[in-house]
């Protein structure tokens, strides 16, 4: 960590960049997942105030814009202090400033559960037993971690994609999949090849209104690619049937990872309402 002293002393430009780095250090710091060598080591204060020290700098920034000084200024009064929601809006603020604007990439993930038990053993993941999606030709990285992630968190059991689905070790998948990729089980296969023993769906624009759906107790959900939905392959396939989201927009259009993530939901809803003690 720079002394706050030394930071002030730098020119506009490059005091921002070092702030910017800064904070984010000091987000993953906060939320205990510290690279190596950049914890905080500053002996000379507690971090809390170090943090307010760095506020401070970023305070007398002459082409900061007055609402984020008011933000900023509310944040370092607050009782309690909320460390790291300072930190994250204080580096925002300057990211806005030198005109770099945020990727997920640049995203700090706070820490969830190990998927090791102490002994280290793997940990047992809950979910409900045939409840499956089928990724046809995602092309976007981003999205493709996104369903992942929202079947994990979801207690989905297993996600297959299609022949043409984006690879989910691409590193923007795994970055949006937060580890859910490497914990859920997922297969690669076509159409032809999902088990005989499930009922298949699709959600597709077209159909029978989520809220009016039943869904099945055991069975996979396919969702299309981002451009042209699931494919007249995949609406032969859907033997149980066509759910859709009703939007009242002018666009009525949604992401591909948000449709799926009110499925889940819904689904889920229906689950625990019909049958409690199904999740294993």
């Amino acid at each position: 960590m720079i002394d706050p002293a030394k930071l002030f002393q730098l020119s506009g430009g490059q005091k921002r960049r070092k702030l910017a780095l800064s904070f984010g250090a000091l987000e993953r710091d906060i939320a205990g997942i510290a690279e190596k060598g950049t914890e905080y080591n500053f002996r000379s204060m507690p971090r809390q105030d170090y943090t307010k020290a760095l506020v401070k700098i970023v305070l007398q920034d002459p082409k900061l814009p007055e609402a984020a000084a008011q933000e900023l200024q509310e944040l370092l009064e607050a009782e309690p202090f909320d460390e790291r929601r300072t930190c994250n809006c204080a580096r925002n603020h300057l990211l806005a400033l030198i005109g770099t604007f945020p990727a997920e990439w640049d995203l700090v993930i706070a820490p969830h559960a190990s998927p090791v038990n102490e002994d280290g053993t793997t940990r047992r993941r809950s979910f409900y037993p045939g409840v499956c999606v089928y990724a046809e030709d995602i092309r976007s990285p981003f999205n493709l971690g996104s369903i992942f992630r929202t079947a994990e968190g979801m207690g989905a059991d297993k996600v297959y994609i299609s022949p043409f689905c984006t690879d989910p070790g691409q590193p923007r998948a795994l970055r949006s999949g937060m580890g859910c990729i490497e914990t859920m089980g997922w297969e690669r296969k076509d159409l032809d090849e999902l088990p005989e023993d499930l009922p298949v769906f699709v959600l597709e624009t077209g159909g029978t209104p989520i809220q009016e759906f039943t869904f099945p107790q055991r069975g996979i959900c396919i969702i299309g690619s981002e451009e042209l939905g699931v494919s007249p392959r995949a609406l032969d396939r859907a033997d149980y049937g066509r759910v859709t989201i009703p939007m009242t927009g002018l666009k009525a259009s949604l992401n591909v990872g948000v449709a799926f993530g009110i499925l889940m939901q819904k689904w889920v809803e229906f689950l625990k309402s019909s049958d409690q003690d199904r999740i294993r």
